[in-house]
């Protein structure tokens, strides 16, 4: 076929810029990537029960588990060994032990007490993190002491600065509230200090919105169950950013050395704002809805899970996060190894 027009000039239109240059080669694309992902970005969080030698699948998240205290040791250790720096630890509570006001929070012997002192008696030189929220200690399964179908906020924001006492001195490293109460970040801060625990950073959950992506983490904890209505009162409208800015700005205010977004990845916005407005740590929740999500696709070969796991991660650190705490942590720790060599 004859050409009736004249061949585009490529370098004159382009100004001789061909970026396409540095992706030609593996090494040149690894030279000048932007963005990196190594363990030290991953926080895995963990579900822990009662017994011994128990592992409870979860149905709605696969490869997830619920694990007695000595197998969680166990992974915690693998956790370790693949250079991740941090766990966060979730309690699914005995039934009989859940009351309206989440008493068992108060108590020294609690499950999640009792998961930290185990961990750190094992792998002393992994961070624990731990939150302080209600929820897996209600039997109505909210996050704070429930009253006529109202949330009494200080109420709960006086429980929860005591249950932030018992969790440092368990060994917690990290207190990171997830309530979304006004005023816990300050009440939290002063508990630890007047307990002299003044060098126990908190972690807020500062813009924790009411989100659709929880199902399987209730599921996992327990609460799906018992929760009668939903957090809508106290949890950030899904489409408010300014809200969400104005949240972290008053935890940063109270003393919040971390910020945390949740959920992660429909929120990538709130990231990079968190981060551009205060400069300070931010961290992501990849909730269980996310994880969820990405394993039923891949198992029914829709997508490239693996690949899929990286990218998301990945997308995180490009939004400014600091740490992530996703369900892949262990996965993804192992991928990065094979891919460092």
């Amino acid at each position: 076929m004859t050409r009736t027009h004249p061949k585009p000039d490529i370098d004159a239109i382009t100004g001789g810029r061909r970026f396409r240059r540095l992706r030609r080669a593996e090494w040149s694309r690894r030279m000048v990537r932007e963005t990196h992902l190594t363990t030290s970005d991953l926080i895995w969080p963990v579900f822990v029960i009662d017994g011994v030698n128990r592992k409870e699948p979860i149905a709605s998240m696969p490869g997830v588990f619920r694990l007695s205290l000595d197998l969680a040791v166990a992974e915690v250790e693998r956790a370790a060994a693949l250079g991740i720096p941090a766990v966060a630890v979730f309690p699914n509570v005995d039934m009989a032990l859940r009351d309206a006001t989440g008493s068992a929070i108060l108590r020294d012997d609690n499950l999640i007490n009792r998961a930290t002192r185990a961990i750190k008696a094992a792998v002393p030189h992994i961070g624990v993190i731990t939150d302080v929220a209600l929820d897996p200690f209600t039997s109505h399964g909210h996050d704070g002491i429930l009253k006529d179908g109202i949330i009494l906020n200080d109420e709960t924001v006086d429980v929860i600065a005591h249950a932030a006492i018992l969790q440092a001195a368990a060994g917690a490293d990290v207190i990171a509230p997830s309530d979304m109460m006004d005023g816990r970040i300050g009440a939290i801060r002063q508990a630890l200090d007047g307990a002299g625990m003044n060098d126990v950073p908190i972690l807020s959950y500062a813009t924790k919105f009411a989100s659709a992506f929880y199902g399987p983490y209730r599921e996992a904890v327990g609460t799906d169950k018992t929760l009668k209505g939903d957090k809508k009162t106290y949890y950030i409208d899904p489409a408010n950013t300014d809200e969400a800015v104005r949240e972290a700005a008053q935890d940063v205010a109270e003393g919040a050395d971390m910020l945390m977004v949740k959920p992660g990845l429909p929120y990538l916005d709130i990231i990079q704002r968190l981060k551009g407005e205060f400069q300070m740590p931010v961290f992501a929740y990849q909730v269980s809805g996310e994880y969820a999500m990405v394993r039923a696709a891949a198992e029914r070969g829709w997508i490239d899970g693996g690949r899929i796991m990286m990218e998301t991660l990945l997308a995180f650190k490009r939004a400014g996060c600091d740490g992530i705490l996703t369900y892949f942590a262990l996965e993804a720790a192992e991928e990065l190894k094979r891919q460092n060599g």
